[in-house]
C-alpha cells in the first residue's frame, strides 16, 4: 500500500490509524524497511516513521481480515 495523505504518519494520522486498525478483531501488522509493528500499536506505528509516498505492508490475520485491510487502504488513501 501507498501513504497518500499528506503530512505522511506524523502523530495525528498515527492516532487515527491506530483507531481504524482497532474496530476489527483481526491481528494487523505494517511493515517497512525490515521492521514490522502491531498496528494498534501508536509507540509501534510511531517508530515506523512513514512519510507520504512510501511504501508498506500490511498484513492481518482474523476473522474480518479482508475488511480490516479494506479500512485501513481507505485510509491510507485519505479517503
Amino acid at each position: 500500500m501507498e501513504i497518500r495523505l499528506a503530512d505522511g504518519l506524523e502523530a495525528t494520522p498515527i492516532a487515527m490509524l491506530v483507531q481504524v486498525a482497532s474496530q476489527y478483531d483481526s491481528d494487523i501488522y505494517m511493515e517497512a524497511d525490515g521492521k514490522r509493528v502491531n498496528a494498534k500499536s501508536i509507540m509501534g506505528m510511531m517508530s515506523l516513521g512513514m512519510d507520504a509516498g512510501e511504501k508498506l505492508t500490511v498484513s492481518a490475520d482474523g476473522p474480518d481480515e479482508t475488511a480490516a485491510l479494506d479500512g485501513i487502504e481507505k485510509y491510507l488513501a485519505g479517503e
